[in-house]
């Protein structure tokens, strides 16, 4: 897909970075991002991809917005309360930018359908609230050598991960996680201050870009730990496990 002069007045302030400049953003248009989960981090994820100028995304959540998501969801409002929110997120997005394609799965990821999901798209990012699926995404991200940009939130803590499957030997979730928890560390077990989602889900889309653009500096195969009492930041390297049942 080419620029066009709206294209380009629309983006800008991004393409003036030398970072970025016009095939930078040509990458940025032609990437293909999969979210999944569309939740506290997915919405501010999917924003900030879409205004950023990503035209070819698949959201994944077969949720229906509660009153209790709108302290956090930033695309949703009462008029939402009992819609699908993959349908809503897409009809919001679609009017920050409309010539973006978002393709919609109302399901869950399972064995059964993350093969056919994740085909077409290159970057994965989880924002899920189970290990049992996040198990599952890094295990088939890992064997089909995708990249994958990770993010967990509870309290007033928030947890970024970047994989990229694409390098060999290289750490995953399991080599930091080795066994499923006996407790569920979720918003819905521990409760979330609503600005960590924000911010959570926006360095997200910063790691996303990041990757796509090809950039020095990432966070792979290391975890970015933000506590918003404190307003710390850490990076701390993932170790690979020899004994990971992924042979990492």
């Amino acid at each position: 897909m080419k620029l066009n002069l709206k294209d380009y007045e629309r983006f800008e302030k991004q393409i003036i970075l030398k970072k970025i400049g016009l095939a930078g953003q040509k990458k940025i248009k032609n990437a293909k991002v999969l979210i999944i989960g569309m939740g506290g981090l997915g919405c501010p994820l999917l924003t900030y991809l879409a205004s950023s100028g990503i035209c070819n995304i698949g959201i994944v959540d077969d949720d229906k917005i509660e009153l209790s998501n709108l302290n956090r969801q930033i695309l949703f409002n009462s008029s939402d309360l009992g819609k699908y929110k993959v349908i809503q997120a897409k009809s919001k997005i679609k009017k920050i930018y409309n010539k973006i394609k978002i393709k919609t799965y109302r399901t869950k990821i399972k064995p059964q359908n993350i093969k056919s999901i994740f085909k077409s798209y290159d970057i994965i990012c989880d924002g899920t609230d189970n290990f049992e699926t996040r198990y599952l995404v890094n295990d088939f991200c890992k064997s089909s050598r995708k990249i994958l940009i990770s993010a967990a939130i509870s309290k007033f803590d928030g947890h970024l991960f970047k994989f990229n499957f694409k390098k060999k030997k290289v750490p995953c979730f399991r080599c930091f996680m080795p066994e499923l928890p006996s407790t569920d560390y979720n918003c819905e077990a521990e409760g979330i201050f609503s600005p960590v989602a924000g911010i959570i889900g926006t360095l997200q889309a910063n790691e996303v870009l990041k990757s796509i653009l090809n950039l020095k500096d990432d966070l792979s195969d290391n975890i970015l730990i933000f506590n918003s009492l404190n307003m710390s930041l850490r990076k701390v390297k993932i170790i690979k496990n020899i004994e990971c049942v992924n042979k990492c």
